[in-house]
């Protein structure tokens, strides 16, 4: 039965905790100095927690007791942010995000043969999820509404066509009467001038200028008539003296609405004048004290010249708010707008997070993320990485480390409240490399496996999009606004180094890429520990950056290159399948790897499509698959060239030495203190 298998599984897994717990303390109380020997112990330990974290999470996932679930999900917590510690560690001592462990994996005996070793691939724990997936479809399905309210409905669809359709035929109908109307004009300028140049040759005649003069004449002596008769019936009818009373009446109704205008001031003033002042003077003096609480001081009173306590309540219009704006008493994220006139933001302070949300998804910031998973990232293992690392060659990450990297910073620590509190933090991620390769694939999957809001900060989805400085700092607001209240949120910005660009192009000017430059900064430092908000950015162009302020927002940055032989492997047989094709012995997957290098996922996986349409698919049975079919889509496309990709190489390599680890860290030295001990050790305290 499953829930005496998930027992067994428990106590394995306590038992093994146990006794790495006794080994770490045995072996990291006196620091090692030798660094391959101190990257080795982590290393080890790294793979130990990562077996006890797969044992504990497939013993929590199937068991009922709440209570127990309760107990092992303590200690799950616990093993993952040791993990995350342990991984920190690493960083800091090889200078990289990737490491080549798999001949510690052969010491240990847990490589499988030819298999990719499922120890070190990072589980997603289930209860992301199934804890709080009531919520998480409501919000869904609150999202949808929300989209499919912006849409026409089918049948409205359908309404629309048939009057686009009637209009285009009216629509002809008027071109064809202008054009026969035009055609009249031209014939009777015709017609004229060659009346006129008749004349011209015959000279003038009498009888015609005798009728002109007379049309004259009597148009005007039929309107003089015409209007005096008007003015006689007017006065028959005593219209003229009518038409004065009426407005005498008007004028009489101006003063008597003013007169009861001011009536009603006076009595409001002699019955109530000072409980209005009282209730005035009680929410000025709150709204003070709450101002004080925020940032730490009173803020500066309106002058007597600019309306004193008016100006406050005053009601201005946008021009005035951008021209005087001022500190404005409400309860704000200091970081995100101190130094700032913040006076734009007071319609905020007493609206609903759900009427934000609205407005943010109406505006299309925030997006509803598609539904894929880490796994659907396919790629392979390196299994030659430690062998090209002890010759000196950095070898090319594998997918499989892109994946766990992904797991690492963005899926465990904003899936676990006490995780992200208590592990190292990591606000801001980037994610770097050739168009096609993932990364805003990685970005919704992220969302995905936690369940996590996704806003679009890119340039080009925010252009024209809340106006100016004000504007802008109003956006941001509602984004970390509903992001902490709905957490856990993803922040995505794509394209990223359009934010910093060096200069920006003439094309882009308009779309005024570099509206974040300044504020993303504050942004970031309004995060706190518990709140699990993180800002994801994706580039395929980081060098266009200036990188002393990219490298300060970006806290950690992740180069994705193009896949190796083995992933293309893995890709080509994972993308046909997945879209209905069969592979026999006439398609050959080790062909088209190969034949595929220097192609990205994106490349191979719209080549599948082309080929696998509905037609082919219904011709599979008589006509199988060949390696040919494929190859001609694939060829249409282009490919990541080499010198490309090393310029990715040699950018990121500066960026991650001069930015990253621009702090005194040890290098090759691994000092473990006691009171470093103990706060590691914490994590797994029972």
């Amino acid at each position: 039965p499953i829930p005496t298998k998930s027992a067994e599984i428990w106590t394995n897994a306590q038992k093994d905790l146990d006794t790495h717990l006794q080994t770490e303390r045995e072996q990291f109380l006196q620091p090692e100095k030798d660094r391959v020997k101190a990257f080795r112990m982590l290393s080890a330990s790294y793979i130990k927690y990562l077996q006890i974290f797969h044992h504990l999470e497939e013993a929590h996932s199937h068991l009922i007791h709440q209570q127990k679930r309760a107990a092992i999900r303590q200690v799950l917590d616990g093993a993952i942010g040791r993990i995350l510690e342990l991984k920190k560690e690493m960083v800091e001592l090889e200078n990289t995000e990737f490491h080549y462990i798999d001949n510690i994996i052969e010491d240990l005996k847990l490589l499988p043969q030819l298999l990719i070793p499922e120890d070190t691939e990072i589980p997603i724990p289930k209860y992301f999820i199934k804890e709080n997936l009531e919520g998480l479809q409501q919000r869904e399905k609150t999202l949808d509404e929300i989209l499919a309210s912006l849409q026409l409905p089918r049948s409205d669809m359908l309404f629309s066509l048939k009057a686009i359709k009637m209009i285009q035929v009216a629509e002809r109908a008027r071109q064809g009467r202008r054009r026969a109307l035009f055609m009249k004009q031209i014939y009777l300028e015709e017609k004229r001038k060659r009346h006129t140049k008749l004349r011209e040759q015959t000279g003038p005649n009498p009888d015609d200028a005798a009728t002109c003069i007379q049309k004259v004449w009597r148009g005007y002596i039929q309107r003089k008539k015409t209007e005096k008769m008007r003015e006689e019936e007017m006065i028959f009818l005593g219209m003229v003296r009518l038409f004065l009373y009426i407005q005498e009446d008007a004028l009489q109704g101006e003063a008597q609405g003013r007169q009861e205008e001011e009536f009603i001031k006076d009595q409001l003033r002699e019955t109530e004048g000072l409980d209005i002042r009282e209730t005035l003077q009680d929410q000025i003096g709150q709204c003070f004290i709450e101002c004080r609480h925020i940032i730490g001081r009173f803020p500066d009173y309106p002058a007597k010249e600019a309306g004193g306590s008016m100006a406050i309540f005053s009601q201005k219009t946008p021009e005035q708010v951008l021209d005087e704006g001022r500190d404005f008493l409400q309860d704000h994220d200091s970081e995100l707008i101190k130094d700032s006139n913040n006076v734009h933001l007071m319609p905020l302070a007493h609206r609903t997070i759900d009427s934000l949300y609205r407005e943010l998804a109406e505006e299309g910031v925030l997006i509803k993320a598609k539904p894929v998973n880490l796994s659907d990232y396919v790629g392979e293992y390196s299994y030659l990485g430690t062998t090209l690392h002890q010759v000196d060659v950095e070898p090319t990450p594998s997918l499989a480390s892109i994946r766990q990297l992904i797991a690492l910073y963005g899926i465990l620590p904003l899936g676990s409240q006490t995780v992200h509190e208590k592990a190292p933090l990591v606000k801001a991620l980037l994610l770097a490399g050739p168009i096609g390769v993932g990364k805003k694939m990685l970005v919704h999957a992220i969302c995905t496996e936690t369940g996590a809001n996704l806003f679009n900060l890119s340039p080009s989805n925010i252009a024209r999009k809340y106006p100016g400085k004000n504007g802008l700092q109003m956006m941001l607001h509602m984004v970390l606004k509903v992001a902490k209240q709905l957490q856990p949120s993803v922040v995505w910005i794509g394209d990223a180094e359009k934010t910093f660009y060096k200069a920006v192009p003439k094309a882009e000017e308009q779309m005024n890429p570099k509206r974040l430059e300044k504020i993303l900064p504050k942004f970031l430092k309004a995060l706190k520990a518990e709140d699990r908000v993180l800002l994801v950015g994706t580039t395929s162009r980081p060098f266009d950056a200036k990188i002393k302020p990219f490298c300060k927002v970006y806290q950690k940055i992740i180069l994705i290159p193009r896949p190796d032989y083995a992933s293309r492997f893995v890709l080509w047989k994972h993308a046909i399948t997945q879209h209905g094709g069969e592979i026999t012995k006439l398609l050959s997957i080790s062909c088209l790897a190969k034949l595929s290098d220097g192609f990205t996922q994106g490349c191979i996986v719209r080549a599948v499509k082309a080929v696998l349409s509905e037609l082919r698919l219904l011709q599979m049975a008589r006509k199988p698959l060949c390696t040919a079919e494929f190859l001609t889509p694939l060829a249409s496309q282009d490919p990541v060239y080499i010198e490309e990709e090393e310029t990715l190489k040699v950018m990121l390599g500066a960026v991650l030495t001069g930015c990253l680890f621009s702090s005194p860290v040890a290098w090759a030295y691994l000092t473990w203190g006691s009171a470093h001990s103990a706060g590691a050790l914490a994590w797994v305290d029972k």
